[in-house]
């Protein structure tokens, strides 16, 4: 056995660390939110005075009060637009309030003011969380580093000062203060918020470590290789904000026409006051006939065709553990036609879990036996892999022995005496001899685990090979099925990227039905960018799905992204446009089934509003249409889409769209 094996390294004392309030947008820190708040409080104290009949002084300041308060910003909005010649459909909805409340309607136009309002703050809070968790990316880069002199001298500096060329020292459970490569030392790197990888990698000198990776039980003398505003947490940073910036701007299905409309409903008004007075027609006339026009054949209906079905699909996907975060979001999800889907924390649950274990032929030990020995050596070590050998011996309800003399070798393995025997576990590169037919025995199992996109690792007892587990990250029980409906929905095999290593992710991708050519694997953050582009330049609308901070710019970039919610990291979360809450992998499928649903119910709904307006509008126009029966009209066609919509609210929307996944 390497004597280095059965030698504790030196543990430098962990650099002082502070630690960094989470920056958080709060909801009343934003002003939208504090107008649409009045202005909501404002209506639901007016409400039920008017409902109750008391007097109108009593109820009307209040409701004028909410007009003002939810109303001045989408109005000063549209205002603008209009001194760039264009009709915001904003300053329409507030036209329409205020016509409504001009021939009595006080309420539902203050209704319509209090829903824009509350619309903009959901939508200004969610920009502003976005950007909250881009800038607390930076928090995982240290705000210091140990830089090396030539005599060996040590001297904390700001990590922004570090140059090319520079030495850092990286103590033991320290992150990574700048890309570089390694000079000396061993170590094993988390680097999962980098390249997705689930267990950490050994490195050694001429390795390359990236900045805001987690170091390990070792020490590394790091070259520096990239400055602080071209590091790799850098470049992601950089990358999720010119996406969510030059992402073209969403419109709902009904916005994409409100332009037309609006002008044609301002010039319609206008035609239907003015001509009848050329002709001689009395003035209070006139203006009752354009009031009762602008009211039948204002868009309140057209919306609520809109949005009532949307918002009625994302409630139903929020009982069922998908938080989809705008209307917006729900039916972009509909429109997508090819999936990018992440590996590790994704299509797999994250945790390495032993899935081979293989006693060597002479050894005397069976699988239980086996598994019972790694376990005693490794069970005081913290290492992702130590845990799973650890874990899986007490799902099997073994005795894990005593152990005493405990060592660790960064990049090697650990070592223990167990039972009056040397055992040693780690990587068998490390620890093999390759001269010893034993040796070669164990070094062909642990190839042919590896070669399954295992991690192996070998069992010596007194230096002897004994046996080799194989360890990997288990797949989700619901993936393949999960990839099969994809499939389904969009006509073609969904697309893997990943930062793991090509045999894992080969092996993973033949478990859950994707094809060779479909597999894309080693990739960075700006890889994954770049895969989801391609696709996007050949016109599909892609979805991506992941859950770590190395998958941020790709869901930035995509037409619409998905995280997982249990552990995916808080940039991920901001980013996606939905969040599976419930990590269930099922659910994707069916909440763009359910979005589709929500777009024919869309469709249905808006034909039901134009018969309605285009019925009303005519018998305005040729015949005389009394207010009251106008207004009666108008609201019966908003109170009918309404309901249609209503009904994608049921569970039995979302059993049926479940339904037609399977």
């Amino acid at each position: 056995m390497p004597s280095d094996l059965l030698q504790r390294p030196e543990r430098a004392a962990p650099a002082a660390s502070r630690t960094e309030p989470r920056r958080r947008t709060r909801v009343f820190a934003l002003a939208e939110a504090r107008w649409a708040a009045a202005a909501l409080v404002l209506f639901l104290l007016a409400l039920p005075l008017q409902l109750t009949g008391a007097p109108a002084w009593t109820w009307g300041p209040l409701y004028a009060a909410a007009y003002v308060t939810g109303g001045w910003e989408p109005a000063w909005a549209g205002l603008t637009a209009l001194r760039e010649k264009t009709l915001d459909v904003d300053l329409l909805m507030i036209v329409a309030a205020i016509g409504a409340a001009a021939i009595g309607q006080v309420m539902d136009g203050a209704l319509l003011i209090v829903i824009f309002a509350t619309s903009g703050a959901l939508e200004a809070l969610a920009t502003a969380r976005t950007q909250d968790a881009v800038r607390g990316l930076l928090d995982l880069a240290p705000t210091t580093a140990t830089r090396l002199a030539d005599d060996g001298s040590e001297t904390t500096v700001a990590t922004e000062d570090l140059v090319v060329g520079d030495t850092i020292l990286v103590r033991p459970g320290e992150r990574v203060g700048a890309d570089g490569r390694v000079l000396t030392g061993a170590s094993e790197v988390d680097q999962a918020t980098i390249t997705g990888e689930p267990l950490p990698l050994a490195k050694e000198a001429g390795d390359e470590v990236f900045a805001g990776t987690l170091n390990g039980t070792g020490a590394l003398r790091v070259k520096v290789e990239r400055d602080a505003s071209d590091s790799v947490i850098a470049r992601i940073v950089a990358m999720v904000e010119e996406a969510s910036e030059t992402k073209a701007p969403t419109q709902l299905f009904i916005e994409k026409v409100e332009q037309r409309y609006s002008l044609g409903m301002v010039f319609a008004t206008l035609a239907v006051f003015l001509i009848p007075l050329a002709f001689g027609a009395d003035l209070t006339g006139s203006l009752l006939r354009a009031m009762t026009f602008m009211i039948v054949a204002s868009p309140c209906a057209v919306v609520l065709a809109t949005m009532p079905p949307l918002l009625s699909a994302i409630a139903n996907a929020g009982r069922h553990g998908v938080l989809v975060k705008s209307a917006v979001a729900m039916e972009r999800l509909g429109h997508v036609d090819a999936v990018a889907l992440d590996k590790t924390g994704t299509l797999t649950e994250g945790t390495p879990r032993v899935t081979d274990i293989r006693p060597l032929d002479g050894s005397g030990l069976d699988q239980d036996s086996l598994l019972a020995l790694a376990a005693a050596a490794e069970h005081p070590s913290e290492h992702p892999l130590a845990r799973a050998v650890v874990d899986a011996a007490r799902t099997r309800g073994l005795v894990i022995a005593d152990m005493r003399d405990f060592t660790s070798t960064p990049g090697v393995g650990v070592s223990a005496a167990v039972d009056g025997h040397t055992i040693a576990v780690g990587a068998p590169a490390r620890l093999l001899d390759r001269h010893d037919t034993d040796a070669a025995h164990a070094a062909q199992v642990s190839a042919d685990l590896e070669a399954g996109g295992r991690t192996a690792v070998l069992v010596l007892r007194d230096s002897v090979p004994v046996g080799v587990l194989g360890i990997a990250d288990r797949l989700r029980p619901d993936a393949a099925a999960t990839v099969a409906a994809l499939t389904t929905l969009t006509g073609s095999p969904p697309m893997l990227v990943t930062g793991d290593n090509p045999r894992a992710a080969a092996r993973l991708a033949a478990e859950v039905g994707i094809t060779g050519d479909e597999v894309h694997a080693g990739l960075l953050p700006q890889d994954k960018v770049e895969a989801v582009r391609r696709l996007e330049a050949r016109g599909r609308k892609v979805l991506v799905l992941g859950d770590g901070v190395n998958d941020a710019p790709a869901l930035a970039a995509a037409h619409t992204g998905i995280a997982m919610g249990r552990a995916g990291s808080d940039l991920a979360l901001e980013t996606a446009d939905t969040v599976i809450v419930r990590d269930e992998l099922a659910t994707v499928p069916t909440v763009i089934a359910l979005s589709r649903a929500a777009r024919r119910r869309v469709v249905q709904n808006l034909v039901i509003a134009a018969v309605f307006i285009s019925g009303l509008v005519i018998w305005d126009l040729v015949g005389h249409l009394p207010l009251p029966l106008g207004v009666l009209g108008h609201e019966g066609s908003t109170v009918i889409v309404g309901l249609n919509g209503l009904r994608l609210l049921r569970d039995a929307a979302w059993n049926r769209a479940a339904q037609d996944m399977r």
